[in-house]
């Protein structure tokens, strides 16, 4: 899939991450991936849940990857972060 339809979830609101999706699969996307890492996590789920519940209803979620990513801290020390990738895929053509 190409990066162009990959959106990076960090920490502005809900609601930027799910424009930035409905405008990939309204402009042909036929699939979307939400990654996110850590405490984004979480918004990364809303994300998708408000794409599919409120917006774009034949959308369906084809698959979730979950992992833990090993980073150099400040100080120089390795700390271990969760991260998680929701791959949307819409189910009718457009």
């Amino acid at each position: 899939m190409p990066e162009d339809n990959v959106i990076y979830v960090g920490n502005k609101p809900v609601m930027n991450y799910v424009l930035a999706a409905v405008t990939q699969f309204n402009e042909g996307a036929r699939e979307v991936t939400i990654k996110a890492r850590g405490r984004a996590i979480s918004r990364a789920v809303d994300t998708a849940e408000v794409i599919r519940n409120r917006f774009l209803m034949d959308v369906v979620i084809d698959k979730i990857q979950i992992g833990t990513e090993e980073l150099k801290s400040e100080k120089g020390d390795s700390i271990k972060v969760s991260s998680i990738e929701i791959f949307l895929k819409r189910s009718t053509p457009t």
